[in-house]
């Protein structure tokens, strides 16, 4: 796929991207796709979908209460427990406000790992990781933000989320439909959206702009983008995922390469 090159443009020491259909097949790689990158808050659907194995095996439930008062694994995961971003403090009821938490899935993974008596890192590796042969990925740390991996793993991934194999498919319908619609809430780096549409644990592009996904991007588009400057999208229309990884933090260079570049990718798979 030529438009994959064009990361060769992006202001980056390092790049690495790939595009993954839904059957499986890998229509275009371009970069050093086994090199490790740190993913930020890639880190996230990684996490969410180790949650909803832990809810498929009936460790938890989504409804269950987890986080302050009034919250549950739900809210947790579509960041509407009303935790503060990286504080364990509270600063809106549940379900009330989208407030983008990195401390809400710190909790959910603490959460987990008391229900499955597993440490959350360990949990996902048996849970996801393993299964779906992500042998270079690594979770040292935060569930929110501290996973390592390569475009060649996020690939394996992004191809089980198109066709399930690990979870029912529709639990992963659920994952990519609006929780709470209609809340509004900042998109880090985009600023204040109303409304501010998530998943669980995937955020959803409906209409919002400014966005990181192209302007051709369809709205059932979701996936989720890290500070470390790396993305993982997930086009149900166009019937394929892209992930690119990189090795500088997003900026106003990403703001602008990325959403010509998911075009120019969905250009090519409409050919």
């Amino acid at each position: 796929m030529q438009s994959l090159e064009l990361i060769e443009n992006w202001p980056v020491p390092t790049a690495a991207a790939a595009v993954v259909r839904a059957d499986g097949s890998v229509a275009g790689a371009h970069g050093p796709t086994g090199h490790r990158f740190p993913l930020a808050s890639v880190t996230k659907p990684l996490a969410a979908y180790a949650a909803l194995v832990a809810y498929e095996e009936g460790a938890v439930e989504l409804d269950e209460p987890a986080g302050p008062d009034g919250s549950t694994v739900r809210h947790l995961l579509a960041h509407t427990s009303g935790l503060a971003f990286d504080e364990h403090r509270v600063t809106a009821p549940p379900g009330t406000r989208r407030l983008y938490s990195n401390a809400g899935f710190e909790v959910l993974g603490d959460h987990i790992a008391k229900a499955t008596d597993i440490p959350f890192a360990e949990y996902l590796r048996q849970a996801v990781l393993e299964p779906l042969g992500m042998a270079s990925t690594t979770l040292d740390g935060s569930p929110a933000k501290d996973g390592v991996s390569t475009v060649d793993d996020l690939v394996r991934f992004a191809a089980e989320v198109q066709a399930p194999r690990l979870l029912d498919p529709r639990t992963v319908l659920e994952a990519m439909s609006v929780v709470h619609p209609g809340l509004a809430g900042v998109l880090p780096g985009y600023g204040h959206q109303k409304p501010n549409d998530w998943g669980l644990g995937f955020e959803i592009r409906d209409g919002k702009s400014p966005h990181w996904t192209g302007a051709s991007s369809s709205p059932r588009t979701f996936g989720h983008f890290g500070q470390s400057g790396t993305f993982l999208w997930i086009d149900p229309d166009a019937g394929a995922a892209c992930v690119a990884l990189t090795d500088r933090a997003f900026g106003p260079w990403a703001v602008e390469s990325w959403p010509p570049f998911t075009d120019a990718v969905l250009a090519d798979l409409g050919r």
